[in-house]
C-alpha cells in the first residue's frame, strides 16, 4: 500500500516524538520551578501554570513533586511556550551578566591589595568619582586584618566599594 501525502497517519508525529516534546515541556517546567517567587512572577505564565508552580512549592513529597511537575509539563504543551523561554533567556543572560560583575570586583579588589598604589592609580583613572583616601583606608584595614588573622570586615567594604564604582561605569 503506498501512502500519499494526504494521509492523515503520515501527518501526525510519532510516539517517540511525542515522548521527547513531553520531556522538553517537563524540562521547561523544572527550570520554572527552580526560580525564585519574584523570578516566576516576570514570567509570562498563564494563571493555571501560576498555580500549578504555587502548588509545586507547598508540596514536600517527592513523588507528589513529580506528578506535579507532569502536570506542569501538560499545561505547557497547552500554552504558548516562546515568551516564556524568551523571559527565561533573559534572567539566565541577567544572572550570567550579575556574576561577571562580581568576579570583575573580585578581581579588583585582590589586585588592589596584591599591587598597592599601582593599582589604586589605575583603579583611580578608570573611576574618578572614588574616594581615593577611603580606598586606601579600606586597603591598609584589609591587609592588617589579613595578618592578624581577624574576620574580613575591611575586606569586605574593599569589595563593596569596588563593585559600587564598577556599576557607576
Amino acid at each position: 500500500m503506498v501512502y500519499e501525502e494526504t494521509d492523515p497517519l503520515s501527518e501526525r508525529p510519532n510516539k517517540s516524538q511525542l515522548k521527547r516534546e513531553a520531556e522538553a515541556m517537563r524540562e521547561l517546567g523544572r527550570r520554572i520551578v527552580a526560580l525564585g517567587p519574584e523570578q516566576t512572577a516576570e514570567l509570562p505564565l498563564t494563571e493555571a501554570l501560576r498555580e500549578a508552580v504555587d502548588e509545586w512549592r507547598r508540596i514536600r513529597s517527592h513523588e507528589a513533586r513529580r506528578r506535579q511537575i507532569q502536570r506542569i509539563g501538560k499545561l505547557l504543551r497547552e500554552a504558548e511556550t516562546d515568551p516564556i523561554r524568551t523571559a527565561l533567556e533573559r534572567l539566565d543572560h541577567g544572572s550570567t551578566l550579575a556574576k561577571a560583575e562580581l568576579h570583575a570586583a573580585e578581581r579588583w579588589r585582590e589586585r588592589l591589595l596584591a599591587e598597592g598604589d599601582e593599582a589604586v592609580r589605575a583603579f583611580v583613572a578608570e573611576h574618578p568619582q572614588v574616594e581615593t583616601q577611603r580606598l586606601r583606608q579600606l586597603i591598609r584595614n584589609a591587609r592588617r586584618e589579613q595578618a592578624r588573622g581577624r574576620p574580613p570586615k575591611a575586606y569586605r567594604e574593599l569589595f563593596r566599594l569596588v563593585r559600587e564604582q564598577l556599576q557607576l561605569a
